[in-house]
């Protein structure tokens, strides 16, 4: 049974991949060794096609709610998509204090979109991937956010935005003069200068940990909730009275898991919208 719920487990959080095997050859992963040798150049097959779909899904979504848009009282989808907007605009003007048009979409895109990957997992582990081995497909992960290359990978575009940001608002010199000088300073040349390793130190530091906390902490929290999600799923094959227990339970963390899913998403796009904002201030 030990040996069994392991490797449910194990099958469950591994990628459908896509990759070079090592006679050169390129094709899908049939086991989870298999898809580590085939090094880092490989694609998780899965965690792009859901990402990108839900990406195009909320485009669709907001695509049709704009086209349908009217000056008269908003109903139904329409006025949900007002109140969203109307949501992010407010948090952009709350934590941004510069000028830059593309801030507000933005928000809304990382909100909406961080959302509707950690919406899936509210899905049954083992519906979809049930669906799709019925056509030979044996691996389906279907949260992309439980996936460290798309978390940190949106991270990481945060992460450039700010150095792009920081160059054109405040000039080279400016930006590396806020590496430098900052946070200890002096009027004397000598110490300014001593002082200027330390401070490109820490402040490098501090540059890095801004794009790794922001992936990692969404890759953290839904990775764990699906984990807990995947051992309440192992408990409607240990008998009826366990299967009853493990159905309350699966309720009960959904409902708490929606409140989740949605912080995970609202705190990535007001943090991204924060460090844009840093990146902005000209001292």
């Amino acid at each position: 049974m030990a040996a069994d719920s392991s490797e449910y487990i194990k099958h469950h959080l591994t990628n459908l991949v896509y990759g070079q095997h090592p006679d050169g050859s390129w094709g899908f992963a049939h086991s989870a060794a298999e898809a580590a040798e085939m090094g880092f150049w490989k694609f998780h097959v899965d965690t792009l096609g859901w990402s990108v779909g839900l990406g195009v899904l909320f485009l669709a979504l907001f695509g049709f709610a704009a086209k349908r848009a009217t000056t008269d009282v908003p109903k139904g989808f329409q006025n949900f998509v007002e109140i969203l907007v109307d949501f992010v605009d407010t948090q952009t003007k709350e934590n941004f204090h510069g000028r830059n048009p593309m801030i507000a979409p933005m928000g809304l895109t990382i909100f909406c979109w961080v959302f509707l990957m950690n919406l899936m997992d509210l899905i049954p582990v083992d519906w979809i991937p049930t669906l799709f081995n019925l056509f030979g497909v044996h691996y389906m992960k279907i949260v992309p956010s439980t996936d460290p290359n798309i978390t940190l990978g949106m991270s990481f575009t945060v992460f450039f935005l700010i150095i792009f940001y920081s160059i054109k608002v405040k000039g080279i010199g400016g930006f590396a003069g806020e590496l430098t000088l900052h946070p200890f300073s002096s009027n004397n040349l000598f110490v300014k200068l001593l002082l200027i390793p330390v401070n490109l130190f820490l402040e490098t530091v501090n540059l890095l940990a801004k794009p790794i906390s922001l992936g990692l902490r969404l890759f953290g929290n839904m990775y764990a909730g699906e984990m807990i999600f995947i051992l309440i799923a192992l408990m409607f094959n240990a008998g009826v009275i366990m299967a009853l227990f493990g159905g309350v339970l699966q309720l009960g963390w959904a409902i708490f898991h929606i409140l989740v899913i949605t912080l995970q998403a609202f705190l990535f796009m007001v943090l991204t919208i924060v460090y844009l904002s840093t990146a902005h201030e000209d001292h």
